[in-house]
């Protein structure tokens, strides 16, 4: 049975939660998405998303206009929508797949995006998945294309093979080392065409000590040399937080046990708690259970599932009511002692 990439035990098995890739598409006869007004955009719209069902049954259509605020908020929870997309008043589709790991967002940035997520270190099946799609959308439109730049994109960085990929990683110790390797070795991560983000991308913070690692520009690249290039930046990202893990555990193992000790022992038992402190605590609680420094009850669900189960519009969601700050803080620690003192 298919499900959603967090709910994959694999996003719970090593730093890479997950694999991402995202193409970026204009239909050729249509000006880019700044230029369009309503009527263009409309026809465009449902033109591109004909294409899409006819060449994909299993794919459903969702009219954002239509969405409440806490289901626009869960979309971009779950990384299906970006808020840019949400933004505007210009007509746009989404299109999405039962287990929501392949979805098109129609008059995003560019008129098609076609983005695909798997669990864990699997970036090149995430490529074959969306290239299949775009394979399909291009049997019935045709792209603007240049056969000296490739696909032309509303922004010049992703003009080329319009490929955006990128890994989610867990990164706890290199996330609170004493050092400045960090930031140097984030920074230096420009230098070979790579960027890292917060959770939910450009311009936004870590959470949890999860960041986003991807390919920064794709013009004069091929799909597997921006693929092959990413894996290798991202192994040495995780080869330096697995040095600075052995670090930790061998000059003072007491703190870091007390470290992932003390996160579960707070998540299980507390009655309040905020968003941002109990990501940090379910982080710390994560590596705890990676590195065989916690001996407590695995949870059922992989942490990833239960981070994003806490966020602000999943609890509106789940709870079918609007809620303020401190209901938020109350239900998210009902929820914490539940998942970690029940764990089966």
């Amino acid at each position: 049975m298919n499900m959603p990439w967090y709910q994959e035990p694999i996003s719970d098995e090593s730093e890479i939660l997950s694999s991402r890739v995202r193409l970026a598409r204009n239909i050729k006869k249509y000006p880019f998405r700044r230029k369009l007004n309503p009527t263009e955009a409309g026809i465009m719209v449902a033109e591109a998303a004909d294409a899409v069902t006819m060449g994909g049954s299993f794919f459903r259509r969702l009219e954002p206009e239509n969405f409440s605020k806490t289901e626009q908020s869960v979309f971009i929870e779950k990384h299906i929508v970006s808020p840019e997309f949400l933004n505007g008043n210009l007509p746009k589709g989404l299109l999405i797949s039962d287990d929501q790991n392949v979805s098109v967002m129609l008059n995003e940035e560019d008129h098609v995006r076609i983005q695909s997520i798997k669990p864990g270190d699997n970036l090149t099946q995430a490529y074959e998945t969306a290239s299949q799609i775009d394979d399909l959308i291009e049997e019935r439109v045709e792209f603007a294309f240049d056969t000296e730049y490739g696909y032309l994109t509303a922004c010049p960085t992703n003009t080329g093979t319009g490929l955006r990929a990128s890994y989610m990683i867990h990164l706890p110790c290199l996330s609170r080392a004493d050092t400045n390797l960090p930031s140097n070795l984030f920074s230096n991560l420009a230098k070979f065409g790579v960027a890292i983000r917060g959770i939910y991308g450009e311009g936004t913070a870590p959470m949890g000590s999860i960041y986003q690692i991807s390919n920064q520009n794709t013009l004069g690249k091929s799909e597997s040399d921006i693929i092959a290039g990413l894996k290798t930046v991202t192994q040495n990202v995780i080869t330096q937080e697995r040095i600075e893990q052995e670090k930790m555990q061998k000059t003072n193992r007491r703190h870091l046990e007390d470290i992932v000790y003390r996160a579960y022992g707070i998540a299980s038992n507390c009655r309040l708690i905020s968003a941002a402190e109990a990501m940090n605590l379910l982080s710390d609680i994560r590596l705890g259970y990676n590195t065989g420094l916690l001996d407590m009850p695995k949870t059922q669900k992989p942490i990833y599932q239960i981070m994003m189960e806490i966020q602000p519009a999943h609890l509106q969601r789940t709870r079918g009511e609007d809620l303020d700050e401190t209901q938020r803080d109350i239900i998210r620690a009902d929820y914490l002692r539940e998942i970690l003192l029940r764990p089966v």
